[in-house]
């Protein structure tokens, strides 16, 4: 049968709003998708398939591919949020219950494994986005939680702009080979298990309003806190004891609170945002996807110079079977930037999240 392009919106069935970060996985084929800011999410399909739909704030769905009529197709899900919290009372301090998750999800993460990984980034300067790269590459994962290694290749990747050489040290985006160590080790709830974290933070666990299987841990700044922290909220499979979707964010009234808004190296920041999601699927347990946002001013030679870096990750195919590859052929630097345009195919439409039409806008506009 032909191959065809299918995109579906999803939907708030209450309120009609777009649904973000959706896991989409066509069952036939394996491939991932994550829904963008529109609910919008575009992929290939040959022949009839199951198509799942997950978020963990909407009741589950899965279509068969039969009702995608149209090239476009509305689906709408049931909201969580109309259900009550139900608090969950702990023997131990949460912060210990945090740590002993961290330890058995960074074990039972499937290693050796492949992930087949499209990348997107946003780089502005002073207010003007003057910089973009996308890519598809290939993560070979191997070794243990205390001695993990990570083997790229580039498959596919462009990227458009030019950014001052004295800025380019500054980018805060992708470093290529050590962010899956880090998304593997959960370096970055590090700061949740310091031992003032339980002065700085009040925990809570919440039973999830949807999966039973799960628990809601958070972690928001104590109102004697004046730093400036994150607000942190986990979810994990309380049966597994495995972390499903880690989001945290420095919110307004952390801000606002905060005596000292100036973080590592000297940088004043004023927007911070980080999510990461992972997927329990057979016997597998990897990475599904992250989104981190970041804005802050710094003096530069002189001048303060304001910059911000928004990065999508997305792992479209999973596997436990190893490729070949040459030595040459392992990529090896630390973001897409420098790296010479290879377009073989327009693989970023069909690419596991597809760009909005603001961001369609602004990649155009640094291409030209």
């Amino acid at each position: 049968s032909q191959e065809v392009e299918k995109s579906i919106i999803l939907k708030d069935a209450d309120t009609n709003l777009a649904i973000e970060d959706a896991t989409v996985l066509v069952l036939k084929t394996k491939q991932l998708n994550l829904s963008n800011a529109e609910g919008k999410v575009s992929f290939l399909l040959k022949g009839i398939s199951n198509i799942q739909i997950t978020h963990t704030s909407y009741v589950s769905q899965t279509i068969r591919s039969t009702i995608l009529k149209e090239s476009e197709t509305v689906i709408f899900l049931k909201s969580s949020f109309n259900k009550l919290d139900e608090i969950i009372l702990t023997k131990q301090h949460p912060q210990k219950i945090l740590a002993s998750l961290i330890e058995n999800s960074s074990k039972k993460l499937t290693v050796p494994a492949r992930l087949k990984v499209y990348s997107r980034e946003f780089f502005k300067l002073n207010g003007v986005y003057s910089n973009y790269n996308d890519g598809l590459m290939n993560f070979q994962l191997s070794g243990k939680p205390n001695d993990f290694s990570t083997t790229i290749l580039v498959e596919q990747n462009r990227s458009f702009g030019l950014v001052e050489d004295y800025i380019m040290d500054e980018l805060v985006g992708y470093n290529l080979n050590n962010i899956m160590q880090n998304y593997y080790n959960f370096k970055y709830l590090n700061p949740l298990l310091e031992p003032r974290a339980k002065k700085e933070y009040d925990f809570l666990v919440k039973a999830h309003p949807i999966n039973e299987d799960y628990y809601v841990m958070t972690a928001i700044p104590a109102d004697n806190s004046s730093a400036m922290l994150d607000d942190y909220s986990i979810t994990y499979d309380r049966k597994r004891k495995i972390i499903i979707e880690v989001s945290s964010e420095i919110s307004p009234t952390s801000f606002a609170k905060a005596k000292d808004k100036t973080g590592k190296n000297g940088k004043h920041i004023y927007k911070s945002f980080f999510k990461t999601m992972y997927r329990f699927d057979s016997n597998n347990y990897y990475l599904i996807g992250s989104k981190e946002e970041i804005g802050y001013e710094k003096v530069v030679k002189n001048k303060t110079t304001d910059i911000e870096v928004r990065n999508y990750f997305i792992t479209t195919n999973f596997s436990n079977q190893n490729y070949s590859f040459k030595e040459s052929e392992v990529f090896k630097d630390k973001t897409l930037f420098n790296k010479k345009n290879t377009i073989l195919s327009n693989y970023w439409e069909i690419s596991g999240m597809v760009a909005t039409e603001e961001e369609e806008k602004i990649i155009l506009s640094i291409d030209d």
